[in-house]
């Protein structure tokens, strides 16, 4: 097309037809209605602030203030969440950048190591790979638009219609492949397990986190406390670090 570069290929995801797209005009769009909402909360708490005052005999017309400005700047921060929420999504910002911190900050001070962007040979490439005391998994991101429930029926998984083998094929290889080169190179039985971090998707679980088909899937800011809960396995500190010594070594920094 007219002024695309012929060097860097488009992404559809900015198109005139893409769901991102329409996502972004709606969101644009209701502006002046969210407005309008949360001008009519606010009225509505700080009149409700107005009758606490005055059943309580306190200064009325600031409890009224407080009261109101409470309530829309609740609301404000709703609908921020969930716009935020689709920004992985909307190409806006990098599974990788939000799920990598949450990781470091709940499992780096408890002798755990975290890698980002490896590429296993042979396989895909993966966002995150922990190792720790009690296992080692592969960590990767996915994003699916506002709306997708993720849900387990019997011992399947769902990611709205597809299931979720299909879904995550790249990365239950990546994890077998990468299992038995870690055995070959350093002799220890371990094994890998898979965990796809969901962004903007809804998990029909009230932990947050499922498991079934061999594959846990969870919200970013739960995967660290998932992975401390498992004990699968019991590495030594050594261990820990000839793994992750051996992982830097085959696998090559792709971020």
């Amino acid at each position: 097309m007219p002024g695309e570069s012929i060097y860097v290929p488009s992404d559809e995801r900015f198109g005139g037809s893409s769901p991102q797209y329409y996502y972004e005009t709606a969101w644009v769009s209701g502006r002046k209605k969210r407005l309008r909402k949360r001008l009519l909360i606010g009225v509505a708490g700080m009149a409700f602030g107005v009758w606490l005052g005055i059943r309580f005999g306190l200064d009325f017309f600031l409890t009224g203030l407080v009261v109101g400005g409470g309530a829309a700047f609740i609301d404000f921060l709703v609908a921020w969440r969930a716009h935020e929420r689709t920004a992985v999504w909307r190409g806006k910002r990098r599974g990788q950048d939000i799920t990598g911190p949450l990781l470091r900050l709940g499992l780096n001070r408890r002798g755990y190591r975290v890698m980002d962007g490896r590429a296993v040979p042979g396989a895909a490439s993966i966002d995150h790979l922990v190792i720790g005391p009690n296992g080692v998994w592969i960590v990767d991101n996915e994003a699916w638009e506002p709306g997708t429930y993720v849900a387990k029926y019997g011992e399947r998984l769902f990611f709205g219609e597809k299931y979720g083998t299909s879904m995550a094929k790249d990365l239950i290889k990546a994890t077998t492949s990468l299992a038995e080169m870690l055995r070959e190179q350093t002799g220890l039985d371990v094994s890998v397990a898979p965990v796809l971090a969901v962004h903007g998707a809804k998990i029909e679980s009230r932990s947050g986190v499922l498991s079934g088909e061999g594959l846990t899937v969870a919200y970013p800011r739960k995967v660290a406390r998932w992975i401390r809960s498992q004990s699968d396995a019991t590495l030594t500190p050594e261990q820990i670090d000839l793994l992750a010594r051996t992982a830097a070594l085959m696998l090559r920094r792709m971020f």
